[in-house]
This record gives C-alpha cells, structure tokens and sequence, in this order.
C-alpha cells in the first residue's frame, strides 16, 4: 500500500506521516529531506542552480540514504555525513526548493523515490507525492494551516532539533517566501490532487490529524 502527505513548510506533514507510519508498521519517506541533502550538497560545492554541467555531474555522485539509528530515531546521509541537522535549517529549506524547481533534478529523484517505494508499504511526503510522483497511491493526504500557526510550529521544531530560539516573525517571512516559490514554479507547482483528502491541521493536535488519516485508511 502506498500512501502520499502533502502540504506546504511547517505544515506537520512530517510529524504526521512518521507517526502514521509508525502506527501501521509502513516505512517512511521524507522526499523533501532528498531535495535540501542535495540543496546542502551544491550549496557546499560551490553549484549554482543554473550550471547544467556541475549538476549532471553531482547528480551522478550524490548518494543519499535514509538510515534508523540505534534510538529509532530517522538519520539522513549524504554520502557518507549525517547532515539530518544541517539540512534543517531555512536557509537549505529555501534553497532546496529552488532546486525543486529545476526539471532535471526532479526527473532524477522522482525516479529515486520510485526505486524504494516499489513493491512496499510505504508512507511518503512532500509537496508533490499524490500529484506528480505516485498519481497511483491508493490514499492521498494534503495538509494544510494558517501561515502564522505554521510558522510557530516550525519556530518550536527547529528550538527542539538545533537547540537555538528562531523569531517567529523571521520565519514566517521565510514561509511565505518558500510558498510563493513551490506554488509558482513552472515544473510541479505545489497543489493538492484532486483526489486528496483535504485536512486544515490549524485547530487540530498531532495525534488529531495521526487519527483522521488513520480512519481514513483503516
């Protein structure tokens, strides 16, 4: 079975499909992690978004995996580096979607994210799952929440992960921004399928939205 949750930053769409995940003994793919590790990765090399060449070529280098360490807890590789945390931050974030937005480097972990996917249970999310990567999911998800609400939630995740207070106000510039950015870009705007289950998290706690899905599928 294969299940998509999509949505804009700071939606909770992580929090949310590794609980459901959990919950239903499925793997779990964090499609945005592969974006900001490869973000990272040019970011450190130097690569510009519109240099063809030098992304071809690290395209054919990068390697990420997706590795659960002793404590349960999701560790993202790039290459050989932990960079779970280095790819956190709003800065890789923005980034990341720039290069979402560029056909090739789609094209290529579109195919990635298949590959793993493949004949296995599987819940994945991101901001384009149901609509562009697995049309073919037997359930999709798209989760939503006011602008302010999602910049608090992000504020509180990245205090959590980093250990360093944001302000609020900063971040949800910067979500506005990465809105602005995802659903305008020519090659896979994000939007909901038309199929997808619509779910406003505003007023909703974690284990609320874990529920709804759940239901939904069960």
């Amino acid at each position: 079975m294969l299940i998509t949750i999509d949505g804009p930053s700071g939606v909770g769409k992580g929090t949310v499909a590794r609980a459901v995940s959990s919950k239903l003994n499925f793997n779990y793919l964090d499609s945005g992690a592969m974006y900001r590790a490869l973000a990272l990765y040019a970011d450190l090399n130097n690569i510009k978004e519109n240099d063809d060449l030098k992304l071809k070529k690290l395209l054919i280098d990068i390697h990420i995996q997706f590795v659960t360490d002793e404590e349960g807890e999701d560790r993202v590789f790039l290459n050989t580096d932990d960079v779970t945390e280095d790819i956190r931050t709003n800065e890789i974030s923005i980034l990341a979607s720039k290069y979402a937005g560029i056909e090739l480097v789609r094209n290529v972990l579109r195919e990635m994210q298949k590959r793993l996917v493949k004949n296995k249970n599987y819940v994945t999310e991101g901001r384009d799952m149901g609509t562009y990567v697995f049309p073919e999911a037997d359930y999709k998800f798209y989760l939503d929440a006011d602008p302010m609400v999602r910049a608090d939630r992000r504020a509180l995740q990245l205090t959590e992960t980093l250990g360093m207070k944001f302000k609020t106000e900063k971040i949800l510039d910067e979500i506005n921004q990465r809105d602005t950015l995802d659903k305008t870009r020519k090659i896979c705007p994000l939007h909901p399928a038309d199929d997808a289950i619509i779910i406003d998290t505003t007023d909703l706690s974690v284990n609320d939205v874990v529920n709804n899905v759940i239901e939904r599928i069960v």
